[in-house]
């Protein structure tokens, strides 16, 4: 350890306690790795509980010019969250947000139900917060499931299944970031008096969050500003644009990139203030399957430009997809029909750490939580009910809909008419029928990485991009050139069907070249006029617009914040001139 290392642990050690800090490769590791792919070294792992701590630790690493990397449940997919590499010109500080997971609730006359998010507390939180209220957050996704935090989706501009909500976004924001000459602020946009200094700010807002009482949260907050959207208030209106020739959203989109919107991390970002919506009194799910494409393009474009009420989701996927999470996502399945959502971080957790400890033992193989799993999951009967099987085996296309309130019966009506004139057929879901498609839609993602870990012997790795497709796109089933299709042993389909944002996860053949397969899928997608990525961010896997990197270099000028994001430079940059 070098000097300057010593000097930076000294006064970290001064800020946090003992258990706040680690230093040891084995106890950094998994924060140090992506959720899916993605791992780099970091000089040490800290985990602040207060925003005021949290502040001191953005002081010190300051002072001594390291890396910071603002971390929150590292979900993410796209190894965003994480170092990459080796190869970066100063030391890495990780500073873990989790801890810091507090809610308050505005009050009604400042605005009415509006949320502040600190940098820990979790869209799973969130929905059980204001469940009781009749409340639901601006985005309910299934990687909330696996403990998301609120501001990663906000940083991250990330969409969700949602059908009328669109992406993750808001102009209020608590931040701290440095300057061109690279002094450390805090700029406070909640809208909210807290005060002058930051130690006033942060500390006021953690006491108003300490308190237990919701309304003596809300008695002593005093709301300046109320004319900032706090969610992507115009998105209903950009989605019923069927005829445009633009996707309806994507991570680059000059119109959701605001401060803390978007920063990908390069911002450390203490705050945010949120809408939340009215709760449905009644929803319904119907089950949609086709063989014809055009099917559901009809449907779509009727629905989106003719519906008084629009769908609350609209989620597809391909029969080789319902397959795929069919036998590779039984145990997940399972273990969340039967633990619940609450248990599954957990469960995540310790399988993590069962395949780091057998990685480091010669005679066990790779992925052995996963070949654990999935030989026990074959102990259990079919966990699908009947009617979802049955379209599996008629239909190559399925789109799983869900109405709320006077929607369901104009949706009854449409489609009874529609299916009468266009192929393909459609039920309406009991509440088992709906649970289940809603479960299976989730699994989907980690059934084509245990596909491809149960078969690595013989297949190669998996290209996973999400993209956005134009708005007047109605060839939007993909059909890959030769020279692709041939590298490729499964390409799997599923996604959000009325915002033309698809995940389509390639399974590639053994040996294949996966960077070229890349460039390739890339090339091709780009004279689709598609976008990507549509809601995950770049991360280290995308290269970024042009538009996006003056965003972040405008948020981080001397490139503090997570650097080489979006394969931008890794490196510091002298912008004190």
């Amino acid at each position: 350890m070098t000097t300057q290392q010593q000097q930076l642990v000294t006064t970290l050690k001064a800020v946090l306690k003992p258990h706040q800090l680690k230093l040891q490769a084995a106890d950094t590791q998994h924060f140090r790795t992506g959720w899916r792919s993605g791992q780099g070294d970091a000089f040490a792992v800290v985990f602040p509980d207060t925003l005021l701590q949290f502040w001191r630790v953005l002081e010190v690493c300051v002072d001594a010019d390291v890396i910071m990397i603002i971390q929150g449940a590292n979900t993410g997919l796209t190894e965003g969250s994480t170092p990459s590499g080796t190869d970066y010109d100063r030391d890495i500080v990780i500073i873990n947000t989790l801890a810091m997971n507090q809610l308050i609730m505005l009050p009604k006359q400042a605005k009415q139900h509006q949320i502040i998010s600190f940098p820990g507390a979790t869209l799973h939180t969130l929905e059980q917060t204001l469940k009781p209220l009749g409340r639901t957050p601006h985005s309910v996704i299934g990687s909330s499931c696996l403990g998301a935090s609120i501001i990663g989706g906000v940083a991250n501009n990330s969409g969700g299944a949602l059908v009328k909500r669109g992406p993750a976004y808001t102009e209020y924001a608590l931040f701290a970031r440095v300057d061109e000459q690279g002094q450390l602020e805090l700029v406070n946009h909640l809208g909210i008096d807290l005060g002058t200094t930051p130690e006033q700010i942060l500390t006021n807002l953690q006491n108003y969050a300490d308190l237990e009482a919701p309304n003596a949260q809300a008695q002593n907050l005093r709301v300046t500003n109320n004319t900032n959207k706090a969610s992507a208030s115009d998105y209903i209106d950009i989605l019923r644009d069927v005829n445009a020739d633009t996707p309806t959203r994507f991570n680059a989109d000059p119109s959701r990139l605001y401060e803390a919107s978007g920063c990908a991390g390069k911002v450390a970002v203490f705050a945010v203030r949120l809408d939340t919506f009215e709760q449905p009194k009644q929803e319904q799910t119907f089950y949609i399957g086709t063989n014809a494409p055009n099917t559901l393009t009809q449907l779509r474009r009727h629905i989106l430009t003719k519906f008084k009420n629009l769908p609350e989701v609209g989620e597809y996927f391909h029969r080789d997809m319902f397959d795929v999470a069919n036998q590779f996502g039984k145990d997940t399945f399972l273990s969340v029909s039967k633990l619940g959502t609450d248990r599954l971080p957990k469960l995540f957790e310790l399988k993590t750490k069962l395949d780091r400890w057998a990685n480091r033992m010669p005679l066990l193989p790779n992925n052995l939580s996963d070949k654990i799993m999935q030989s026990f999951s074959r102990f259990f009967p079919q966990h699908l009910p009947s009617r979802l099987l049955s379209f599996h085996q008629q239909f190559d296309h399925h789109l799983i809909l869900k109405m709320s309130d006077d929607g369901i019966e104009e949706a009854k009506s449409f489609l009874t008419e529609f299916f009468a004139d266009n192929s393909g057929a459609y039920f309406v879901c009991d509440k088992v029928e709906t649970d289940s498609a809603y479960l299976h839609r989730f699994v989907a993602a980690g059934a084509a990485m245990r596909y491809q870990a149960i078969n690595e012997h013989k297949v190669g790795e998996v290209l996973a991009l999400d993209i956005a497709l134009k708005r007047n796109d109605t060839d939007w089933f993909e059909t890959l050139p030769i020279h692709i299709a041939d590298k490729i042993d499964k390409a799997l389909y599923y996604g959000h069907f009325f915002c033309y944002v698809f995940h389509q996860d390639y399974i590639l053949k053994k040996g294949v070249n996966a960077e070229q397969v890349k460039k390739d899928l890339l090339a091709f997608l780009d004279t689709r006029g598609a976008k990507y990525p549509a809601e995950h961010n770049v991360g280290h896997l995308y290269d970024a617009e042009q538009q996006l990197k003056a965003f972040y270099q405008n948020l981080d000028p001397t490139n503090r914040f997570n650097p080489g994001i979006g394969n931008t430079s890794k490196h510091r940059r002298q912008c004190g001139c």
